[in-house]
C-alpha cells in the first residue's frame, strides 16, 4: 500500500527535522528541500500530494513556488499548506489567493499542525473518484457533459463546462487565469488569458440562479464559492 508523500520545504533545519520526524511517525513518506528552486524540481520530478511551504525562503521566495506550481499542469492540483512567521491577515489573504490550501503560523504547535497535513492528504479532488460533482443548485455529469441548475439542463460550450468543472473541483479556492487554461487545454480558442474573462462572463449569463456562485477577484481569477461562505463582491 502507498504511503502519501508529503514535501516540507523551510530553510530552518530544525524545523524541518522536527516536522518530518513527526509525519514519518504518522507513515508518511516525506521529502524535504531548503529552497523554493529544489522544491520546484522535486515537485516537477514527482508530484507530492502535499506541500508544507515555507513563505520566506532563500532565491525563489514560497509565494512565488506556490504561484508557479498552480500555473504548471503537471502540479496545479498539489495541496499546499503555507507555514510561515508571516501572521498578518493581509498576509493569510495574500496566501490564500495565491492558491494555498490552508495557511499556518509559526511557531505552531506540532500535533494540530500534522492533524491538518493528514486532513489536507485525505482530501480527494472530485475528479479522481467521481464524475458527478454536485454544489448547490449544480450538478455537473463530466461523462455526459451534462450541467444542470435546479434539475434544468443547461447547454454550456466545451470549454465552458471545463471552466465550470475546474472551478467546482475546487470550491472556495481562488483559481487564476493562468491556472484554469490549463485545464482548458487543446482548446484552440484559449490563447490568451484575457479569453478566460470571456467565456466566464457567458458562463455565468447561462448559470441563472446558480450564477452568483460564481466570483471573481480582480487581478487574481475566479472560484466558486462554497455554500457555506459569503458572497464575495469584486
Amino acid at each position: 500500500m502507498s504511503r502519501n508523500r508529503i514535501l516540507v520545504v523551510d530553510d530552518e533545519h530544525s524545523i524541518v527535522e522536527v516536522l518530518s520526524y513527526h509525519l514519518l511517525r504518522e507513515g508518511f513518506d516525506v521529502q524535504t528541500a531548503g529552497d523554493g528552486l529544489e522544491a520546484l524540481q522535486k515537485c516537477q520530478l514527482r508530484a507530492p500530494d502535499v506541500v508544507v511551504l515555507d513563505r520566506m525562503l532563500p532565491g525563489i521566495d514560497g509565494l512565488e513556488v506556490l504561484r508557479r506550481l498552480r500555473a504548471d499542469r503537471r502540479t496545479c492540483d498539489i495541496r499546499i499548506l503555507m507555514l510561515t512567521a508571516m501572521a498578518s491577515e493581509e498576509d493569510e489573504m495574500v496566501g490564500f489567493l495565491a492558491g494555498a490550501d490552508d495557511y499556518v503560523v509559526k511557531p505552531f504547535r506540532i500535533k494540530a499542525l500534522v492533524a491538518r497535513i493528514q486532513s489536507l492528504s485525505r482530501r480527494q479532488d472530485p475528479t479522481e473518484d467521481s464524475q458527478v460533482i454536485h454544489h448547490g443548485p449544480l450538478r455537473i455529469d463530466r461523462v455526459n457533459h451534462v450541467a444542470t441548475v435546479d434539475d434544468k439542463e443547461v447547454w454550456l460550450t466545451l470549454t465552458e463546462f471545463r471552466l465550470l468543472w475546474a472551478l467546482a473541483s475546487h470550491p472556495g479556492r481562488w483559481i487564476s487565469r493562468g491556472e484554469l487554461l490549463t485545464h482548458c487545454r487543446g482548446e484552440n480558442a484559449m490563447t490568451m488569458e484575457r479569453t478566460v474573462d470571456v467565456h466566464i462572463r457567458s458562463l455565468r449569463g447561462k448559470l441563472g440562479a446558480a450564477a452568483a456562485l460564481l466570483e471573481t477577484l480582480r487581478t487574481v481569477g475566479y472560484r466558486l464559492r462554497r455554500m457555506e461562505d459569503p458572497v464575495f463582491n469584486s
